[in-house]
């Protein structure tokens, strides 16, 4: 993966994690079911960290 492949993939994720983070918000006010968006912001943490490390990889 190039460097600018995984810098848009990063930016991507990011995106998500805050659209995400907003529904989150809005299913707590209405006292909705969270675990499954709990479970995809934990997913995207993990991916950001690998892709992260990645990309320092490449800066080395």
């Amino acid at each position: 993966m190039k460097r600018t492949e995984i810098e848009y993939k990063i930016a991507d994720l990011k995106a998500d994690y805050v659209r995400l983070q907003h529904d989150l918000e809005k299913l707590e006010y209405v006292k909705g079911i969270l675990h499954p968006l709990e479970k995809q912001l934990m997913e995207i943490e993990d991916e950001l960290k690998i892709l992260n490390k990645k990309l320092d990889e490449i800066s080395d």
